[in-house]
């Protein structure tokens, strides 16, 4: 997930993400000129290093991949879901995978109420796509929750 608070260890980040692996670009503080031109950066980078690259909110920006939240476009799409009730409707409208969250306390959402582990495994049990973890994560707590095809994260790319 990216964001403005990255600043320049967003390049950094980037290099430290594995092959295959997905960036979200939200970036939704930016003019939309300055947003096209940092997308078109992120988009040479992903291609050069095998990265999955979708665009949060906003119009459609070249090289994209797919979608994360909103309307389906093109390609992949992936929605942010926070309770049962969200990923059913989710799944319906056709995400491809999804991201849950706040599973921790996360800096994003400061007072949002977390799932916790084992609500977090109640919400993802059987959904048959695709479940990244979001909100407070890291590697160490990744590796503590069950079911997921990854985690997310913005503050654990900048440390």
């Amino acid at each position: 997930m990216t964001d403005e608070r990255m600043g320049d260890s967003i390049w950094a980040a980037l290099d430290r993400l594995p092959r295959g692996s997905g960036v979200i670009f939200r970036h939704y503080g930016l003019v939309q000129s300055e947003r096209r031109a940092l997308f078109a950066k992120l988009a040479k980078v992903a291609r050069r290093r095998g990265l999955i690259l979708l665009r949060a909110g906003g119009t459609r920006l070249n090289g994209e991949m797919g979608t994360h939240g909103g309307r389906r476009g093109r390609g992949l799409h992936t929605r942010a879901v926070h309770s049962r009730r969200e990923a059913i409707a989710a799944l319906r409208d056709g995400a491809d995978a999804l991201f849950v969250s706040p599973v921790f306390r996360t800096r994003s959402h400061p007072g949002a109420r977390v799932l916790g582990r084992v609500r977090f495994g109640l919400l993802i049990r059987g959904l048959g796509v695709p479940i990244v973890a979001l909100g407070g994560m890291n590697a160490r707590r990744a590796s503590s929750l069950r079911g997921i095809h990854g985690w997310a994260a913005i503050d654990a790319w900048t440390k």
